[in-house]
Order: C-alpha cells, then sequence, then structure tokens
C-alpha cells in the first residue's frame, strides 16, 4: 500500500456487486439465425460470464521491533485480523514474517527491499476463524481499501516469487473519464466480433480459455488485454444489466451524487482487463493512466445458425451458394483463434473441405 491506511478505510463488503460487475463484463455469444431469404430474419442473443476468483492471505501476531518492522496499524475488520506493517530493510521483514507463520519462498527478500525503497507499506490480513463462524458465511468476503495516492499501479512482483506458474488476474477499472490502460506494458483488445462454428454454443467456456491462451502465446506473454469497455450508462447489447447507483457506490465510485441522486450512472466508465504473468514476462508492476479514450468495446464472438427452409426462389439460391464458404470461415477464425486443429474443427462441424461444393441447379432446371 502507499499509506497507512485508518480503520474506516478498510472493509469487507459483500461479492453481489462484484459478481455483477464481473457478469455484465465479461466475454459474451451473440447469436444470429439466419432469415428464410425467401422471407423475414429472426434473431437472438445469448451470454456466458466467467466466475469471479476469491483470494486470502495469512499473518500472525506482532514480534519485534529489533528487527526493524513498525506495526503502523491494528484492526479487526468482519472476518478478518488486519495489520499495517512498514519496515526498514528487507532482511527483517522477511524474518518477521516467517517468524509468524508466513512461508516466505526464495528471492521475496528483493521484492520487498524494492517496496521498502519505494516507502510502501504492507497490508497484512488473517482470516479470524472465530469472526467468521458468528458472521455465518461460508466463504470469505472480499475486503475493500480506499486511500488516495499519486501512483495508479498494482503491485504484483511479491505474488510472483511464490507462484508455481503463470497467475492470472482481472483487473476492473471504474473511471469518470475513460478507458484505463497500462503504461509499461502493451495494452491490446482481444480479437472480437468474429464468427465461430454453432457449436461452440455448448463449448464455451473451453473455447475462451483456449482462445485467451492462444493470445497470451502470440503476444509472449508481454501483453495486458482489454476484455470489455463501456459507459456504464448503457450497453448493446448487454451480458447482464447494467449496475446500480447502489452497486456502484458499493464497489468505490464516490463521485456519483448524494442518496437523493436519482439519475443515471453517469460518469462511471468501466475497463476490464486479462493478464496472464510470471516473474519473467512482468518483472515490473502495473503502472496505470486514465485515459480519455470512451470507444465502447466488447470481446465477442458471432454464432450464425444456417436457415434449414424449403423455400426455392433465386435469393434462397444464393444463400446456399454462400453458406458453406461462411462455415469454412468460421472453422478458420476458431483454428486462429484458439491454435486447434482446423481438420478437427471441420469434422466437428461435419463439413468435408475447405470449399465444399454446393449442387446446383442449372439454367434449364430453373
Amino acid at each position: 500500500m502507499p499509506t497507512v491506511l485508518e480503520k474506516g478505510q478498510i472493509r469487507v463488503v459483500d461479492k453481489a456487486p462484484i459478481d455483477h460487475l464481473d457478469a455484465y463484463s465479461a466475454p459474451r455469444l451473440v447469436e444470429y439465425h439466419d432469415y428464410d431469404p425467401c422471407a423475414v430474419m429472426k434473431e437472438m442473443a445469448a451470454t456466458a460470464a466467467a466466475p469471479m476468483v476469491m483470494q486470502d492471505a495469512r499473518r500472525e501476531r506482532n514480534l519485534a521491533k529489533s528487527l526493524g518492522v513498525t506495526i503502523e496499524a491494528r484492526y479487526t475488520v468482519g472476518e478478518y485480523d488486519i495489520l499495517i506493517l512498514s519496515a526498514k530493510e528487507s532482511g527483517g521483514l522477511e524474518t518477521w514474517l516467517i517468524q509468524n507463520g508466513y512461508t516466505i519462498p526464495r528471492g521475496a527478500h528483493e521484492v520487498l527491499g524494492s517496496y521498502i525503497a519505494q516507502n510502501m507499506k504492507f497490508f497484512v490480513a488473517k482470516v479470524n476463524l472465530k469472526e467468521q463462524s458468528s458472521l455465518g458465511f461460508s466463504y470469505l468476503r472480499p475486503i475493500q481499501v480506499a486511500f488516495e495516492s499519486p501512483k495508479f499501479m498494482l503491485p504484483i512482483r511479491l505474488g510472483t516469487v511464490n507462484a508455481a506458474g503463470p497467475q492470472e488476474m482481472f483487473v476492473y477499472a471504474l473511471t469518470k473519464t475513460g478507458r484505463v490502460e497500462t503504461t509499461n506494458y502493451r495494452t491490446v483488445k482481444l480479437p472480437s466480433d468474429m464468427d465461430v462454428p454453432i457449436y461452440i454454443r455448448d463449448d464455451f467456456g473451453p473455447f475462451y480459455k483456449a482462445l485467451f491462451s492462444e493470445q497470451v502465446r502470440k503476444e509472449d506473454m508481454t501483453t495486458i488485454f482489454v476484455e470489455y469497455a463501456w459507459d456504464m450508462n448503457w450497453c448493446d447489447p448487454c451480458a447482464a444489466d447494467p449496475l446500480s447507483r447502489d452497486e456502484l457506490k458499493k464497489l468505490g465510485v464516490f463521485w456519483l451524487g448524494g442518496d437523493g441522486d436519482t439519475s443515471g450512472a453517469s460518469n462511471a466508465f468501466i475497463t476490464r482487463l486479462h493478464v496472464r504473468y510470471d516473474r519473467e514476462h512482468f518483472p515490473d508492476d502495473l503502472v496505470f493512466q486514465s485515459t480519455g479514450d470512451r470507444t465502447n468495446f466488447q470481446a465477442r464472438y458471432i454464432l450464425h445458425h444456417p436457415w434449414t427452409g424449403t423455400s426455392d426462389c433465386p435469393a434462397a439460391r444464393e444463400y446456399r451458394r454462400t453458406v458453406s464458404r461462411r462455415q469454412e470461415q468460421e472453422a478458420r477464425n476458431l483454428a486462429q483463434l484458439t491454435g486447434w486443429n482446423i481438420n478437427s474443427i471441420r469434422k466437428k462441424m461435419n463439413i468435408a473441405s475447405a470449399e465444399p461444393a454446393v449442387k446446383e441447379k442449372r439454367w434449364w432446371e430453373w
């Protein structure tokens, strides 16, 4: 943390608004049903959302000023016992953490030392099982902190020290101005608005995981990806209903009007970022900036259900000529997005070749 927090700046909050924010901004499928070329068009939309992942942390009680560690503040908030620490040198802080029950991996002192040099504070939380039991929760609720700092950054390096492999992280940024991006790593939008085979409707989870892994591979795990950027006043179409003013305030959008203000969720722009990172590819903490770019974007993928009617008019004959070519393009898109074998995709789609033949009536048969 960049500063010492007062108790009122720390809250344990309901996870429902975070789940809603996740569902609202999640990558999604859009479905369209091809129209009867001789009649009218039908369409519908479907959505998919990814689950949120929750975190917890541990700490033990105070030990020694001889280690150069100072307990700046101590609080119990909800089901958490929380300490705010400062330290003079990394070795003393590392020793304190080990003596208080933390397993500290090799190399941690180097990262701790860099944060100490920046005069950063350390937020240490332990689950208070007695408090959790009395509150009646079967899961750990999110911890929310409020602070002011000119440093718009997210420390990630300490977490990479003890990671057994790459870690996955989602950042949801709500701002007055517009899209949020990183300044020390590339921020790029995920491929979007591409047609994919209709069988992905039942395999959206594996499809999206493969898509994201393939984009990470192509960028050599050095990029932050934008999954969603939109004005909270509206969406078109929506993966879930926009968040209410009350939910936005619970998430920290302090600049909305008072309780008597019933106007819409103005001046709340959401950016959803997704990053897979490890120590080798992300040696520095994430540094952000808020931009004035309010261009709307969502990671969405399109399913086109072919028309299966029997109408026979010039438009229907033209449609039948093009549908197989479209399905081949869907197969190519899916292979490009995920790295999956295109022949396996064609087999699952039940299309035989790159340009399946469509038997057409000859002119004298018309």
